[in-house]
């Protein structure tokens, strides 16, 4: 088997300023996606007056099941694509398939137009996740690699917060008002992904793809000019030391499957726990959000997006600060750290709600720290997911627990608390947290057993290429 110095020549240099600008041009899917969610959820109601779209509660309803639906299939159906044809090409389509679809929908006449263009941006929201976190990874140096793709991760709540204060913002009567403002909200949208798009064309080709697919030419031309830009930066590079063996061609989706129940069984079981828990956790609260602040606390619908602020800002500060644990004290002791204490909290304060002690504001609080706790926790799943699988079926591995999970918990989780608040008992919704509790309990434990000390690693020690791949062990 072929061997090179590239990884090993990826993974010791310096954090440089070109760093900075892939983690910024590929991390802004997150934002995006951020964006896109909180945008429906706080126009739906626009939506459904006889001056805009008219769509009633159900078509509102089923224009983020077909998001979400657009968003399983194009993670799935570009995660194959960016295996075989490249990292790169594949972050320019999605994205250029996500611009599509959000300026699209600012043009929608009527529900049928508006639910198309919202399973068109799922789409491409769903291949970025394959073609972003395999990209990120594979470009990062191991010894930061997990800080900075929770990070990236965590910025969806950019985005949702981003989502809110348009929202507030054009919807406002002495702005642009309902009629227009909503139009302006998803325009926004597409024309932020077009000047992304410009910044993306920078970026290269991951070394470690092309040198799979026997370009090892042009990844070493690329690896050249990131260390010439780090070593005008920081001077002299450390020296490097060993090779690692090159990947081979990307598996069949038969040998896919057989790859991740046979030889990665344990890793593939804890991946599933961590991604069907954390999916089931966000959106079982997110998009049931406003119906608890409305139907049980008496928040006015236009004052929804106000409680969004703090509930965004502690997602965003969990990654960022608990991000670089997972680097020092390690991945499994902090993927159940994080999930364990989310449980817990999210336990306390159904419990707390079940009391009738807590006020909208004092909900709000609640969710605040919880979530600042679930965001590491959940981030912390994508970048499992990212790292402990062969570079060949990397992209795949991520869409196929991303499409898993989210189509498991993400369906699961909004229809189960939507038919408790609509109970109207305050029990029974602190029940659902105490489901949601337990399945984050599970996963995290279940980590902390099976999990992969993957910290500071090259990902070519944590996942060999599949000629040389051994069979799944304990870690």
């Amino acid at each position: 088997m072929t061997r090179t110095d590239l990884p090993n020549r990826l993974d010791r240099l310096p954090w440089s300023p070109w760093h900075t600008r892939v983690a910024v041009a590929l991390g802004v899917a997150w934002v995006l996606d951020g964006l896109e969610v909180t945008l429906v959820g706080s126009v739906g109601g626009v939506l459904e007056r006889g001056d805009t779209l008219a769509l009633s509660a159900a078509q509102v309803g089923w224009s983020g099941s077909l998001y979400i639906a657009g968003a399983v299939l194009g993670a799935l159906a570009f995660g194959r694509m960016t295996d075989r044809l490249g990292r790169r090409r594949l972050f320019l389509i999605t994205l250029a398939i996500y611009m599509a679809g959000s300026l699209a929908t600012a043009f929608a006449p009527g529900f049928a137009f508006f639910a198309a263009c919202r399973f068109v941006t799922g789409l491409g929201i769903g291949g970025e996740y394959a073609a972003i976190n395999s990209a990120i990874d594979e470009l990062i140096p191991a010894r930061v690699r997990g800080r900075v793709n929770l990070a990236i991760n965590g910025s969806f709540w950019l985005g949702a917060a981003l989502g809110a204060g348009l929202s507030l913002l054009l919807l406002d009567v002495r702005v642009l008002g309902p009629v227009w403002g909503w139009r302006a909200a998803f325009l926004a949208g597409g024309v932020m992904a077009a000047a992304i798009l410009l910044v993306r064309r920078h970026v290269p080709e991951s070394p470690r793809w092309l040198a799979a697919h026997g370009r090892l030419d042009e990844a070493r031309r690329i690896v050249l000019a990131i260390e010439d830009e780090a070593i005008r930066r920081h001077g002299a590079l450390p020296p490097v030391t060993g090779t690692s063996p090159v990947a081979g061609r990307s598996p069949t989706l038969l040998q896919v499957a057989r790859i991740l129940v046979r030889d990665y069984r344990r890793r593939s079981a804890v991946a599933l726990g961590l991604m069907v828990a954390q999916a089931f956790f966000y959106n079982a609260i997110f998009f049931t959000y406003s119906l608890v602040l409305t139907r049980f606390h008496g928040v006015a619908e236009g004052r929804v997006g106000l409680y969004v602020f703090p509930f965004a800002l502690a997602n965003v500060l969990g990654p960022l600060l608990l991000g670089p644990l997972f680097d020092v004290v390690g991945r499994r002791r902090m993927i159940a750290a994080t999930y364990v204490s989310a449980g817990l909290g999210l336990a306390l304060t159904g419990w707390a709600f079940a009391q009738g002690w807590l006020d909208a504001r004092g909900q709000a609080w609640c969710w605040s720290a919880v979530f600042f706790l679930a965001s590491a926790a959940a981030s912390s799943a994508y970048l499992t997911v990212s790292e402990i699988f062969p570079l060949e079926m990397r992209a795949v591995a991520i869409a196929v627990f991303y499409a898993v999970g989210t189509g498991l918990g993400g369906f699961a989780g909004p229809a189960l608390f939507g038919e408790l608040i609509g109970t109207g008992s305050h029990a029974a919704v602190a029940l659902g947290y105490a489901v949601a509790a337990a399945m984050m309990a599970a996963a995290g434990l279940g980590a902390l057993r099976h999990g992969v000390d993957a910290e500071r690693k090259s990902l070519e020690d944590i996942a060999p290429p599949l000629p040389a791949r051994r069979p799944d062990e304990p870690s």
